[in-house]
């Protein structure tokens, strides 16, 4: 990997280069799926049914294109009965996690009877997207469907890629079960992003769609934004590692390659204080990429976004960290704890040697689906309220208007809107 000893160059040449893997540099292809989004919008079930024989090279219709029942319970024999297991206890950790971040309504009565309060309501019904075959996530599953649940939204759906055969992955199918999915239906693509947006006569249409895809996918959340909510355009994934001396290269080196075998745009970055660590960590990369089944993806994720930094102090790391704002950080120093409390911007953060970031892809409880690309600076991991509306309740009793309804008349006719003045005026003629 490389060694780039920070300057505020390097810095700003780093950022930059990072930001090139955002979906929102990828404008070539936003106009084939303008097109389809535009064509299923018009045109329903048609157009989705040709994009599938198209893409998917698979033939639906509309009493195919739900998935049965049966189906269901089919995939179940193909799956590995621990794996099943490990996905129910992973279930479990995401709901608990999950049940705790969800708010009740609130309501603040005054003696003048002023009434102000919160109401909080699930949105009616979500969509999730999941990618299919070689690339199937049922992690990623049961992250997006467990919030949703826990929110309380009536109507969950999940969209996947058939294959050619019009069969569905069975661990998707297994993890959606798990998860408590309501509808799954075999299509993928632009084109299941938009079917769930604006709906056809075979696809409802949702308030909100989550999940992670491709470049088209992201693109068609992205031009679908504003009809329906979205969770984010996502990028790449990265991670970021901070570690000093007491850090041992090889868990460095291991985490830093559980990213980077994401996709050849993946994003490993090491900052450090220690020039013996960063050469360790950089040696040990090499022995582990070799022996791994995706190196030639993971060797072109190090040449091209793969960086060992090396900093000043632990002061200088945390603030270059905060630039970076990175999806996964790791803090692998001897107090993690008090480096942590200067992190402002990341994702998800990871602390100590037995924390690596796998665990939460999987097991530990919250959310994987994080933000990317520098997002962390002002977005959230996927959570229960990102599922839920916030509506302000507000009741005034004659009296508590009187008091100050000369204000807001004032305030309004400043702003030139007299019918707004006017509105409360009325009251006290």
């Amino acid at each position: 990997m490389k060694i780039v000893r920070m300057n505020a160059e390097n810095k700003r040449n780093l950022l930059q280069d990072l930001l090139k893997r955002s979906p929102n540099n990828y404008g070539q292809y936003e106009d084939t799926v303008a097109k389809i989004v535009a064509d299923v919008r018009q045109n329903g079930d048609a157009a989705l049914f040709s994009y599938t024989k198209q893409f998917d090279r698979c033939e639906i219709a509309p009493d195919t294109i739900r998935v049965t029942y049966e189906e269901i319970e089919e995939a179940y024999g193909k799956v590995d009965g621990r794996l099943v297991e490990v996905m129910k206890r992973s279930a479990a950790n995401i709901r608990a996690f999950h049940e705790k971040q969800v708010r009740n309504s609130w309501f603040s009565p005054k003696e003048d009877g002023t009434i102000l309060g919160m109401k909080h309501t699930p949105i009616a019904s979500a969509g999730v997207y999941a990618p299919g075959g070689k690339a199937a996530y049922p992690s990623s599953v049961l992250m997006n469907v467990i919030p949703a649940k826990v929110a309380g939204v009536e109507r969950i759906i999940l969209a996947t890629p058939p294959g050619a055969d019009g069969k569905i992955t069975p661990t998707t199918l297994v993890a959606a079960d798990i998860a408590g999915i309501d509808e799954v239906y075999r299509m993928g693509g632009a084109q299941a992003i938009a079917a769930m947006a604006f709906g056809t006569q075979s696809v409802p249409k949702v308030d909100k769609i989550t999940g992670p895809g491709n470049i088209f996918v992201a693109l068609a959340k992205k031009a679908c934004f504003g009809y329906v909510g979205i969770d984010s355009i996502a990028g790449p994934s990265e991670i970021l590692v901070i570690a000093d001396e007491s850090a041992n290269p090889r868990y460095v080196a291991a985490d830093l390659l559980s990213q980077a075998e994401h996709d050849e745009l993946a994003s490993a970055i090491l900052i450090t204080d220690s020039m013996p660590l960063a050469e360790a960590v950089s040696k040990q990369v090499g022995q582990f990429v070799e022996g791994l089944s995706r190196k030639e993806i993971i060797q072109k994720s190090l040449d091209n976004y793969g960086y060992i930094l090396l900093v000043e102090d632990l002061e200088e790391a945390a603030a270059v960290a905060n630039d970076i704002a990175s999806e996964h950080l790791e803090i692998l120093t001897r107090d993690p704890f008090a480096l942590m409390t200067k992190i402002k911007n990341a994702g998800a953060i990871f602390l100590g040697e037995y924390s690596s970031e796998p665990l939460g892809d999987y097991f530990a409880g919250p959310n994987h689906v994080l933000p990317t690309n520098g997002t962390a600076r002002f977005f959230s991991p996927l959570n229960v309220d990102d599922f839920m509306k916030k509506t302000s309740i507000i009741s005034y009793s004659r009296d508590a208007l009187e008091a100050i309804h000369e204000d807001i008349e004032c305030f309004a006719e400043n702003e030139g809107l007299t019918a707004h003045a006017n509105s409360i005026k009325v009251r006290f003629e």
